[in-house]
């Protein structure tokens, strides 16, 4: 296994049984969750790689889980673009960093979305500057991972069904081995270090 993937799996065996929010899950069902759905939906092995590590950024920072509750927005987004950045490609990385602002996005073009949201995801809305102008709209759409974004967005809503079974982690560690080996493969092609 690759030393990337035992990381993350070390890191969801310590972190993950933390509650997700206010929500009926744990960190890691909903990360299963959304790589299941990612998996079921025939994504590549980098989408639902995304899928599963989308909200890594709260296993990484050391704010109390009702941090939103008090007006804090962790940006957990930003704290999983960087640590995955150094494992992964931008087909990783990117959907992970858009997915707040796909749901934002999607608040904007889609008006009925937001009446679906969780109680929690609701909240935390409000907290990342609630749904997009139509200059936000046009800079989104501009990015090449916004449709990836768009669907680990509504993976990450589906996520959250403490009924729900999934696979244990090690199940997708050769998604997440493959997504890692082909980021290392490119980058000694391209001479980085």
């Amino acid at each position: 296994m690759h030393p990337t993937t035992l990381k993350i799996i070390r890191l969801f065996e310590e972190m993950g049984g933390s509650q997700y929010g206010r929500e009926a899950v744990t960190q890691l069902q909903h990360g299963l969750q959304a790589a299941r759905l990612a998996e079921r939906h025939g994504a590549s092995s980098e989408l639902v790689t995304a899928a599963l590590l989308h909200d890594i950024g709260h296993l990484l920072h050391d704010l109390p889980e009702d941090a939103p509750e008090h007006g804090v927005d962790d940006r957990h987004e930003v704290l999983g673009e960087r640590f995955l950045s150094r494992h992964f490609s931008a087909a990783v990385v990117e959907p992970v960093r858009m997915h707040v602002d796909a749901k934002r996005y999607l608040c904007a073009v889609e008006p009925a979305y937001r009446a679906t949201l969780s109680g929690p995801s609701e909240q935390s809305l409000v907290l990342q500057g609630g749904p997009m102008d139509g200059a936000e709209v046009a800079a989104f759409e501009a990015s090449e991972f916004y449709r990836d974004a768009v669907l680990l967005r509504r993976w990450d809503d589906q996520a959250k069904d403490a009924s729900l079974e999934t696979p244990q982690i090690q199940y997708f560690a050769a998604m997440v081995d493959e997504a890692a080996r082909s980021f290392e493969a490119t980058r000694a092609e391209g001479g980085i270090a």
